[in-house]
């Protein structure tokens, strides 16, 4: 089917023919219970010819109504509508999070969406979805204003795990812990990052275990430490690694600014070079970063992490 693979913002839709079925949300992190959203929307779609699209918004609206302390995002824009596009849906709508979109009343939301895309039949949402100005909007109030517009409304319960509700609020807060093996559960894929490869100084290969610099500032950050991970450059081959993310306070004096991601590869193979863009995959927490008392206790606890992480990728 033809469609649309990306837009800007409502404002950017060129008309469509076919049924349109939305899924909206801020989906940050496109978690298992975002995909189930989207899923419902998509397998509709499948069933009428129609359109599935997913409706999700920039900024986090956090930045506007309590920018000293915003919500820290799990993905970047253009990361998340790349990963919904492998999902399978026909069109992303990234839409523009301002204070006039935000002072639309919650009654007459939907008829603001149908005036942007004609052809839309449903919308897709989480049970605990909220919209509208002041955020007054729920689902029932969807479902009313639906039937008035001719626009049909699926509610999507919310996923549990352990019985507690699946969330990226949960999810921020199991990589901030280090658990990245629980928060890959909950995302129901490997926690990832893309980042171009940088020319670092060499410090790693110094000690013996060359490292590949990417470069990646993400807002809300895993722990500090050492992670069992794969990294691939597009469309190659995986190699297993072990990275290090954090300030490296053995060999960096003074307060080290921004954290930073190294990976040192397993195996053989050539490592990919300066700006190369490559895809890291978090898989497993080894231990916390920590300052030793040398260069040489370093080297020997970075052969200890190489170790383990070949311990538990031979498990796989």
């Amino acid at each position: 089917m033809s469609a649309q693979h990306h837009a800007t913002s409502l404002a950017g839709i060129r008309p469509l023919r076919a049924p349109l079925h939305l899924a909206i949300g801020m989906f940050d992190g496109v978690h298992l219970g975002h995909q189930a959203v989207i899923e419902a929307a998509m397998s509709s779609a499948r069933q009428s010819g129609g359109v599935a699209a997913v409706l999700t918004f920039h900024p986090h609206p956090s930045r506007l109504f309590r920018p000293a302390a915003p919500t820290l995002l799990l993905m970047p824009p253009e990361q998340k509508a790349h990963f919904l596009r492998e999902l399978g849906v026909h069109m992303v709508i990234a839409q523009p999070f301002t204070r006039t979109f935000a002072r639309i009343e919650a009654a007459h939301f939907l008829a603001y969406l149908k005036k942007h895309l004609s052809t839309l039949a449903a919308v897709y949402v989480g049970e605990n979805f909220r919209y509208g100005r002041g955020r007054v909007g729920d689902v029932e109030l969807m479902v009313r204003s639906g039937r008035e517009a001719g626009i049909g409304v699926v509610s999507v319960a919310r996923l549990r795990h352990n019985g507690q509700p699946i969330s990226s609020t949960r999810i921020r807060e199991l990589l901030a812990s280090g658990n990245i093996a629980q928060a890959n559960r909950l995302l129901g894929y490997t926690y990832y990052c893309e980042g171009v490869v940088q020319t670092g100084q060499r410090l790693a290969r110094k000690l013996g275990f060359p490292t590949l610099n990417v470069a990646w500032a993400p807002e809300a950050q895993p722990a500090y430490g050492v992670y069992a991970v794969r990294l691939r450059v597009a469309n190659g081959r995986w190699r297993q690694g072990v990275a290090n993310y954090g300030v490296r306070p053995t060999v960096v004096k003074g307060k080290a600014t921004l954290p930073l991601l190294e990976t040192h590869l397993r195996g053989r193979g050539a490592a990919p070079g300066p700006r190369a863009r490559v895809r890291v995959e978090w898989r497993e927490f080894l231990r916390p970063e920590k300052k030793f008392a040398s260069v040489e206790d370093l080297q020997k606890q970075i052969a200890r992490d190489c170790v383990a992480a070949e311990k538990y990728f031979d498990k796989l």
